[in-house]
């Protein structure tokens, strides 16, 4: 059934009608009928929301009816998959389980049937000799245990009888020699036979029941027993609590002294006399003073209610808050401030002085827009770097080159980008040539062809028109003055929106010629060729944009580039959009880059690598796990093991020595033990781990009183640190008091030592297993950037290396050298939902937050930003120096909800992000001398060794293209990867095949041949 909100759609009664001529409206999948068409609406939009899910599969985030056709289609294939001889009897153990989670059940079904079959299945017999033969079990019998003279019982035996298939015999065998074939019965096939044919209630401790129409195909009692039914559970839940109520009930704070009683049935008397006899009860004074001086006690208690109430006691201060709680409910503190943003921009949204930073003099000529290009081009080209087959750059690298690359200085990265890329799209001849993306379809421009050929075909048409009879007319509805109206708004609305097309299209191609530059030019038969050379990508990519913008979704973006490209005042050349892409603004390069990157996403060579990264990092898991449990196991021996050594030397010191009594090995009867094992230290860790956790949940109620606790026991461990330092060096020249031990002792001893130094290897081992597996998930978790979090004022952060790439770019990188990837943190501003919502809420809300801290959310983001700030997610800033990080750090509120997960983020990757920020300042300030870039010896040590002739012909070209740019840092990259798996850069055709060369034989005989040939010319 399909499920919503995690619960089964209720359909809707069926509507009770008087007349049968009344016009309904039905959905046929649900059954269900309407009289009202608004109501009918009203239920389709329900549907068709993508919130409902697959019962069956699993799959979540369908309309209704994608959902139902899942569930039949996931229904008949577990049907047909499903092996037939176990449906009943597992149905028949699943019905009236208690079980409450599906996971649970399903491994307790399984566990119980994996190695159990029954007659009618088909199973794989292995014979004496070892063979597998295929049969069809018929018949199985079950002995219990047996009683053993000695008392103990045997375990139960089933026997088969097996029906082999190749042979047509009959044999008897045990569940040893019997087996299933892989993949026959399976968790997820189990998975999915009890989701379609059991259903449960959804209250605690609701059965699973057998739906009822399997119920009877399986002859399955349906009868739920009382002890499970709901009324039944609610009743005792009742009993429960009414018991608990009594047992714990207390009189003036005081609990009852005498035995437990079962709770009374009949209404108590409202006597004193009956309160007293209860025990510990204490009496009011005035039966106390009766007692004592026989003064009666009515005439005291009057005069004590004359007598003026004393005033009630104020209530008890509110408990403090339990962290963590909203960021914005926290006071803002006076002098904490973020540290300042720096924007890589031209039109940075606060008003800041200029500063001459690292990205001088780009910043002037990038847009606040296309900062978010830039970063998501890098990313994305980056993390599928191997798919591209590119080097790793550095972002900085990427903004510098596109923007330098010019006709009078070719850039080979921003080359290869683009031709790369490119590749992705459309395979090439050799590989079939297939476009690997989809593409909106071109206006066809033939009509006068396609006039001429209708003209032939007139006559023909017009014998098969008198020939063909003519279809009778449907009969029209009638006529009303309304229809009349809303057919004419229609008809000029259509006029209207045809007109305005046309006029947009004629406009369009009055700016633009890329119509007639892509008249006699297939740009995919070119892609298909790696036609690159001479303005061949340029015009590739014009024609690609030419025809996405015939698609609403790319048409703004497209026809705003193609008017830089090919406007209308050029001639349509190819040399001439060469021309005009090297002139192009450097915010116009990087939107065609993000335009052209975003076809790649739907392109199987990058849908596949994700599909292979995501089973990787499930075998890497499975990994992890194991080589945890490992070294939990050697953590267990390893406490064993020392509980052995001090069993057998207890209470040694550290400082102590252990003196053997063997006299042949003088050498070794001093063995000091001030090396304290790993695991002891370990212990230590996860109990000061846990001291801090209880801090932590104490601190939430007394923060105070815990700081002064956690300073106090600080202090007490560093004075115990210096007090054994000074005893150390006090006890330095004393004779060390030694302990004697017998030879069998001081075998046993070494012993275990080296058996906990074994295990200390063993889990050192464990550890750095995991920190690489770690890694590798990190680097494996390619399909979408994790942001580090959030901050008070919803500011999203990003630090790019943080997944999808090593740390430090790829290691066979022409510029691993640099040894950083980004090297900066991102800020990104909230989206407009988070502004709306939080900071620029309704006035309301702003007068009472104001109200509370004497500011609202917009001033406190402005005083707390330090006057660098972003507004919304198209705005990008970024930190760039190592001191700023830890500013950060320090000025995020562990109270908060949204800081502490960034805090945390930001504490677990400060040293590698800080690292990264020093290499980058140091690449950045590295000597710039690119003109010797063939010879440079730094980017020599940081290669692999290739090919010398390959080495030699690279360097050439880059020094002949790029003689006067020795200041361009880009300019050092090299595409390796590519010169290494294809032999030659993504922008240069391929190498020519080489000449075989001949053998001696095939020499000798063009020899003879040339001989006779210059004979018989002579001859003639």
């Amino acid at each position: 059934m399909v499920l919503f909100k995690r619960k089964p759609v209720q359909f809707l009664p069926p509507v009770d009608m008087q007349d049968e001529n009344t016009e309904v409206w039905h959905i046929p999948q649900t059954g269900e009928i309407f009289v009202n068409y608004e109501d009918y609406l009203s239920r389709m939009d329900f549907y068709k929301q993508r919130r409902f899910n697959d019962q069956i599969t699993g799959h979540s985030g369908l309309t209704f009816f994608e959902a139902f056709n899942s569930e039949l289609t996931g229904g008949r294939e577990v049907e047909a998959t499903f092996p037939e001889a176990l449906k009943g009897p597992i149905l028949r153990k699943v019905q009236f389980q208690t079980v409450s989670r599906l996971d649970n059940l399903v491994d307790l079904i399984f566990d119980e049937f994996r190695h159990d079959y029954y007659p009618g299945e088909e199973v794989t017999v292995t014979l004496n000799g070892g063979d597998r033969i295929h049969g069809l079990v018929r018949d199985k019998t079950t002995f219990g245990p047996r009683m053993q003279p000695d008392g103990s019982r045997t375990l139960p035996v089933t026997r088969y009888l097996v029906n082999l298939k190749e042979t047509d015999e009959e044999t008897i065998v045990t569940d040893e020699h019997i087996g299933r074939e892989r993949g026959v019965f399976t968790k997820a096939m189990l998975r999915s036979f009890i989701k379609k044919t059991v259903i449960r209630e959804a209250w605690t401790g609701a059965p699973w029941l057998v739906k009822h129409d399997y119920a009877n195909m399986y002859h399955i009692d349906t009868r739920v027993p009382p002890h499970l039914r709901y009324d039944m559970k609610l009743l005792e839940r009742k009993q429960l609590q009414a018991q608990k109520k009594c047992t714990g009930h207390e009189i003036n704070g005081h609990a009852q002294a005498g035995p437990v009683r079962l709770p009374e049935l009949k209404p108590a008397t409202k006597s004193h006399k009956g309160k007293q006899n209860q025990p510990g009860f204490k009496a009011p004074k005035w039966y106390l003073a009766e007692s004592v001086s026989g003064i009666d006690g009515t005439e005291l208690h009057e005069q004590q209610a004359r007598q003026p109430t004393p005033p009630p006691p104020p209530p008890p201060p509110s408990p403090p808050p339990k962290y963590p709680i909203e960021d914005l409910a926290l006071p803002p503190k006076e002098g904490s401030f973020r540290p300042r943003l720096k924007y890589l921009c031209r039109d940075p949204p606060v008003k800041i002085e200029p500063v001459l930073d690292e990205f001088h003099p780009f910043q002037g000529k990038i847009n606040m827009a296309t900062v978010g290009a830039f970063l998501e081009t890098w990313d994305t080209l980056n993390v599928y770097c191997e798919i591209f087959q590119l080097d790793s750059f550095t972002f900085d690298d990427f903004v510098e080159a596109m923007t330098v690359a010019s006709e009078t200085t070719p850039v080979q990265l921003f080359d290869e980008i683009h031709c790369s890329v490119l590749k992705i799209l459309v395979d090439s001849e050799k590989e079939g040539g297939k476009v690997r993306i989809t593409l909106p379809d071109l206006e066809d421009d033939e009509s006068d062809e396609d006039d001429g050929d209708q003209d032939e075909g007139e006559e023909e048409d017009e014998d098969t028109e008198m020939q063909t009879p003519e279809p009778e007319e449907k009969p029209k509805g009638r006529a009303t003055r309304s229809s009349l109206a809303k057919l004419e708004a229609e008809r000029l609305a259509a006029e209207a929106a045809a007109a305005e097309e046309e006029e947009i299209r004629q406009e369009q191609e009055s700016r633009t010629r890329a119509e007639e530059l892509m008249r006699e030019f297939d740009w995919i038969d070119h892609l298909r060729k790696r036609d690159f050379g001479s303005g061949g990508w340029e015009r590739i990519i014009v024609g690609l944009l030419h025809q996405l913008s015939k698609d609403a979704r790319h048409k703004e973006i497209c026809e705003e580039l193609l008017v830089q490209l090919v406007p209308q005042d050029t001639e349509p050349t190819q040399e001439v959009v060469q021309k005009n892409y090297s002139k192009l603004d450097v915010n116009h390069r990087v939107m065609v880059l993000q335009v052209i990157c975003l076809l790649t996403m739907q392109t199987k060579a990058v849908r596949g690598y994700m599909e292979d990264c995501s089973e990787t990092m499930t075998k890497y898991r499975k990994d992890r796990i194991e080589w945890q449990r490992q070294k939990k196991q050697a953590m267990e021996e390893v406490r064993q093991l020392y509980e052995q050594r001090r069993e057998l030397i207890p209470d040694v010191d550290p400082a102590d020595e252990v003196d053997m009594s063997a006299s042949k090995e003088e050498d070794d009867t001093k063995i000091t033990t001030a090396d304290e094992s790993r695991i002891e230290r370990e212990d230590g860790n996860e109990g000061a781990n846990k001291e801090g956790y209880q801090a932590k949940g104490k601190r939430r109620g007394r923060p105070p009183l815990e700081k002064t606790k956690k300073k106090e026991a600080e202090a007490e461990r560093e004075r115990r640190i210096k007090e054994k330092e000074k005893l150390k060096g006090q006890d330095k020249d004393r004779p060390q008091e030694t302990i004697k031990l017998t030879p069998q002792q001081q075998k046993q001893y070494t012993k275990i030592l080296k058996e906990i130094q074994k295990r200390e290897e063993i889990i050192k081992k464990c550890e750095d297993e995991v920190a690489i597996i770690e890694n590798d998930l990190r680097e494996a978790d390619c399909p979408r950037t994790r942001v580090l979090g959030k901050d008070r004022f919803w500011n999203r952060y990003y630090w790019f290396e943080r997944n999808g790439m090593p740390y430090g770019g790829l290691p066979t990188s022409s510029t691993a050298s640099a040894e950083y990837a980004n090297g900066c943190i991102w800020v990104q501003g909230p989206d407009d939902m988070e502004r709306e919502g939080f900071i620029d809420g309704p006035a309301e809300s702003q007068m009472e937050y104001k109200a509370k801290f004497q500011m609202t959310v917009s001033e406190r983001k402005a005083k707390e930003e330090n006057g660098t700030s972003v507004f919304t997610a198209r705005q990008w800033g970024y930190i760039s120096e190592p001191e700023d990080v830890i500013a950060l750090i320090k000025w995020l509120d562990p109270r908060g909800f949204n800081e502490l997960k960034l805090r945390k983020e930001l504490t677990n990757y400060k040293d590698r992000i800080v690292k990264h920020m020093q290499n980058r300042k140091q690449y950045l300030n590295s000597v710039s001398g690119v003109g010797e870039t063939g010879d440079n010896e730094d980017d020599k040590d940081n290669r692999d060794d290739r090919d010398e002739q390959t080495t030699k012909r690279v360097s050439s070209r880059i020094r002949d293209k790029t003689p006067e740019t020795a200041s361009c840092r880009c300019l050092r990259w090299e595409n390796t990867m590519a010169l290494d798996e294809l032999g030659h850069l993504h922008s240069n055709p391929p190498p020519p095949p080489r000449v075989r060369k001949q053998t001696k034989k095939r020499d000798a005989q063009a020899e003879a041949a040339g001989r006779s040939s210059t004979k018989s010319r002579r001859r003639g």
